[in-house]
């Protein structure tokens, strides 16, 4: 290594926080100011403008003398830039925020502190609350049922206060910190699914590995959501949801639960799709369907590199999911003890 690799190396931050800016407006000088605040000071920041039609993100991004600013041509959906920013970033963590994600000011030194606590972990995700209303949960880790239908664990539930640590399915990519060399080497962001569910590809992923997620429940976040995207019932934000769970359901589930998973899910579509305040989306759900098939020559090359690479037993797979329909229904957290074989460095 030469003197100035040397360096660089020695220079680089412990964390490079990314944000990736659509159309962001007001919300990313929040989440900037939030940022500057921040008691963990060893991070650099890039902010990522996805080609926005919108010039204020990037002179936004520009008031804030702490911000690198990468200005994109084309967008690259949250899954490419999210890649771009990991191939940018100096920081050994890489840790994804929305630009609708306000953190408290001990967000990073919790997440941080958590990563000394477990140095043998390597993916770690937040406590997030709605910024409409913080006594409201926005998420407590993603969570995957049985019906191979993800969801935020607590969404819209009171927020308990008491959350212990523990591992959840995946982490939410709206506030998640990971390894950054072990996101590089799972390929990262799926850049297929361009936008929605890419994280929760990449979480499935890391549980096909044997990586667990902990959840922090000390590291705070509030959360506007879907603020780029025109709402959580947008047109946009429905279909891209809808196909790309129906591209983790044919990429990820393990060859042996295919036969249950799969039914489980169509019926789960059909029937959330046939309760009246979804009826107006439902030829939206029916278009990403048809969508997803046609996507299936590209997602089952993905699958068979996904499950030639798997470590992880379907049996433990399906253990970390939740097989129980309230769960689902109620959106109920599932956040399980941590192994002790996981807890502790080897």
């Amino acid at each position: 290594m030469d003197e100035r690799a040397q360096e660089d190396k020695a220079q680089a931050p412990t964390i490079t926080v990314c944000i990736i800016a659509y159309n962001s407006g007001p919300t990313l000088r929040t989440c900037l100011e939030r940022l500057a605040g921040q008691t963990f000071q060893d991070f650099e920041t890039l902010v990522i403008d996805n080609a926005s039609p919108d010039p204020g993100d990037a002179a936004i991004a520009r008031e804030f003398p702490f911000v690198q600013l990468i200005e994109n041509s084309e967008n690259l959906g949250f899954a490419g830039a999210g890649n771009q920013g990991a191939r940018l970033a100096r920081g050994r963590w890489y840790v994804l925020l929305n630009p609708d994600a306000f953190a408290q000011p001990n967000w990073l030194e919790e997440l941080a502190g958590a990563a000394e606590r477990y140095p043998n972990l390597l993916s770690f995700t937040s406590r997030q609350l709605m910024d409409e209303d913080p006594g409201l949960l926005d998420g407590l880790g993603d969570v995957m049922s049985g019906y191979g239908i993800p969801y935020r664990g607590g969404y819209l539930s009171r927020d308990p206060g008491d959350t212990p640590e523990g591992e959840v399915f995946s982490p939410c990519g709206a506030a998640m910190m990971i390894d950054r060399a072990l996101f590089l080497k799972l390929g990262g962001f799926d850049e297929f699914f361009f936008c929605y569910s890419e994280d929760v590809d990449l979480g499935y992923r890391l549980q096909l590995s044997g990586e667990p997620t902990l959840l922090v429940p000390s590291a705070v976040i509030r959360h506007v959501g879907s603020a780029s995207t025109g709402g959580r019932k947008s047109e946009f934000a429905v279909f891209h949801g809808t196909r790309n769970r129906f591209y983790v359901v044919y990429k990820d589930t393990p060859a042996i639960l295919l036969p249950v998973v799969v039914p489980l899910h169509l019926m789960g579509v059909v029937y959330i799709s046939s309760r009246r305040e979804n009826w107006p989306h439902a030829h939206i759900v029916w278009r990403a369907f048809k969508e997803s098939l046609k996507g299936l020559p590209t997602i089952l090359k993905s699958r068979r590199a996904v499950q030639r690479a798997r470590r992880a037993s379907a049996w433990e797979i399906a253990k970390a999911m939740t097989w129980n329909p309230r769960d689902l229904t109620g959106r109920r957290p599932v956040i399980r003890p941590l192994r002790p074989s996981r807890s502790t460095a080897p």
